[in-house]
């Protein structure tokens, strides 16, 4: 499970550093194109992080849920 996050938060890290690229190449090419691609570029910059933050909560919610070392249910 470790070895997967590494990965995913890799991957999550590469796709920002590209999303920042293409932001700054559509900053500067000056069409009507570029213009609604970096208004996309500057959302897309927005929403990844916040979903996959949003996503890493929920995985916590629900291994918590399923973590069977919990002895409350028990008494």
């Amino acid at each position: 499970m470790q070895k997967l996050k590494r990965i995913f938060a890799l991957i999550g890290a590469v796709l920002l550093v590209i999303l920042y690229v293409c932001t700054l190449v559509f900053a500067l090419i000056g069409s009507s194109w570029a213009d609604m691609m970096l208004k996309a570029s500057i959302a897309a910059t927005i929403l990844i992080p916040v979903l996959l933050y949003g996503m890493i909560l929920m995985a916590r919610v629900l291994k918590k849920d399923e973590d069977p070392s919990d002895d409350s249910s028990d008494v």
